[in-house]
């Protein structure tokens, strides 16, 4: 049986900058991007388009 090779990507949790609440969950190459991703997005609980921070 072959061996599994572990990936360069990541499952990441992304968070609203106004409110605080984890809204988003997705993948990301650490290779490629190896900063915190930052990404504007819909948060449902401001109801606004807001930017959303990668989180632990």
């Amino acid at each position: 049986m072959a061996k599994r090779k572990k990936g360069s990507r990541i499952m990441i949790v992304l968070a609203c900058s106004e409110c605080g609440q984890r809204n988003y969950r997705t993948f990301k190459n650490r290779h490629n991007t190896p900063g915190k991703l930052e990404l504007k997005k819909y948060c449902r609980f401001c109801r606004h388009v807001t930017l959303h921070r990668e989180t632990k």
